[in-house]
């Protein structure tokens, strides 16, 4: 059985024959797994829906992780009127626990 070393990258067009291995890129590399040539115009649908999908899970909690954070500077280490108190916050960051 022969077995060879592949580097498979999903996009692209660099195809390289290291000695050792290769590295085979894009249209390549998808119909070496597959054996179907076109399998990567065939996937790039797909591939899109589930990036908009978790772009957009990542945006909800990106969004909420920035608030949970924003509130509590504002609660911990800022004055009524939103100025930050630097050296409280440097205490914390930086002092001796």
């Amino acid at each position: 059985m022969h077995i060879e070393a592949v580097n498979g990258c999903c996009y692209g067009r660099n195809n390289v024959d290291y000695g050792e291995y290769r590295k085979i890129c894009g249209q390549s590399f998808w119909s070496l797994i597959s054996g179907e040539e076109d399998l990567y115009t065939k996937l790039i649908k797909p591939f899109g829906q589930k990036a908009k999908t978790e772009n957009d899970r990542f945006r909800d909690e990106y969004t909420k992780t920035v608030n949970v954070f924003s509130r509590e500077l504002l609660n911990e280490f800022c004055s009524v009127d939103g100025i930050i108190d630097w050296v409280k916050l440097l205490r914390f960051n930086s002092g001796k626990r």
